[in-house]
């Protein structure tokens, strides 16, 4: 097909709304439900019922200023509601207790990560299938207008086969803005470029194997690590790569946020605004280049936040329903996420190749 007659205005942007859409119960009301669950709610007009917090008085403010109708004065309350979906916003240290908690056979939206690490994970895994929860999680980079459309592009073969892949993240990230991330054993991988490997996941399938560096800096010496680089193996002739530098302190000219995937028939290059200028972030952008033709850009329809945190939901819902046959970020499929993330953290750990000392034979 030439690229004429690609038509980019075609591609998928936005994931379908539920034709009967259930009421949701916030489970937490940090500001990941202010500032991106909630406003992406309201443009897909799903309705709400209530929201739970271990403080009340956040619970109180957030229910005023989006229109919650309820605020319930216990978990066990909030539990007790029918026939609606569970929005689980909790740290990973609190989602195994409340996946526990939840009545059988609820449908449920878990925040990222799975858990703490894939021990986490699979205890949780095992508490939904105990439980019959129809559950997924809140990996929600892959229902961004810009996600949705590459994955589109690349499954109607525009690109040809994908043969590389890379992720480079060059920017000011204001960690002092999470106080709570200063305790945690895990911090770069776990919280933020698991994003980008889950999505790698989406895109190419499994990798065969991984090798992965995340370190420290000496301007933030507190956190566990908010530097990594990662090599993903998916064959002799596909190479896919992860850059990811949170402490660049040297002005917005060379900042880096972009996916960048290449086919053998077409490329793409995507601008993730998000983590240029956060949080109030800039545009994201998406460009093609097919058939040897000069890049062009997909006008979008919005940006990774809050936009695509309306996608999870919805295709939880529409699958609840059996409007969709497939749940795409399931606890099963998130479970293989978590199993990539523990791997490049057990890279990391073991280390690299040494160089051969002066004297050894080579």
């Amino acid at each position: 097909m030439k690229a004429a007659a690609r038509e980019l205005g075609d591609l998928r942007q936005r994931w379908p709304t539920p034709s009967r859409p259930r009421a949701i119960v916030f489970l937490g009301a940090g500001g990941i439900v202010r500032d991106a669950h909630l406003p992406a709610y309201r443009r897909a007009q799903l309705p709400l019922a209530g929201c739970f917090d271990l403080d009340p008085a956040r619970a109180r403010e957030l229910a005023r200023e989006w229109g919650i109708p309820r605020v319930f004065g216990s978990l066990a309350e909030a539990l007790d509601t029918p026939d609606v979906v569970f929005d689980l916003a909790l740290p990973p240290a609190a989602v195994l207790a409340t996946v526990e908690a939840l009545p059988d056979g609820a449908v449920a939206l878990i925040q990222k990560p799975m858990g703490l690490d894939l021990r986490d994970a699979t205890r949780i895994r095992a508490a939904c299938r105990r439980k019959r929860l129809i559950a997924a999680v809140n990996f929600q980079l892959r229902f961004s207008p810009q996600m949705l459309a590459l994955r589109d592009a690349l499954e109607r073969g525009w690109l040809g086969r994908a043969v590389e892949l890379e992720v480079q993240v060059n920017c000011r990230m204001p960690w002092e803005n999470w106080p709570f991330l200063a305790g945690l054993e895990r911090m770069e991988i776990a919280l933020h470029s698991i994003h980008y490997l889950d999505l790698m996941r989406a895109l190419l399938g499994e990798p065969r194997s991984v090798w992965a560096r995340t370190v420290k800096h000496p301007r933030a010496a507190h956190l566990a690590s908010s530097r990594t680089s990662a090599i993903l193996d998916f064959g002799d002739d596909v190479r896919c790569a992860l850059s990811v530098n949170h402490h660049h302190m040297h002005g917005p000219k060379h900042q880096r946020s972009h996916l960048r995937l290449e086919g053998l028939d077409g490329a793409a290059l995507a601008v993730l605004g998000v983590n240029l200028d956060y949080p109030r972030g800039r545009p994201d952008e998406l460009e093609f280049a097919l058939d040897g033709v000069e890049w062009r850009a997909l006008e979008l329809v919005g940006n990774w936040f809050p936009d695509a945190f309306a996608g999870p939901m919805c295709n939880l819902q529409r699958f609840a329903a059996g409007e969709d046959a497939r749940l795409h970020t399931s606890v099963e499929d998130a479970w293989r996420t978590m199993a990539l993330v523990e791997a490049l953290y057990e890279s990391d750990r073991s280390g690299g190749t040494a160089l051969p000392r002066d004297g050894e034979p080579a």
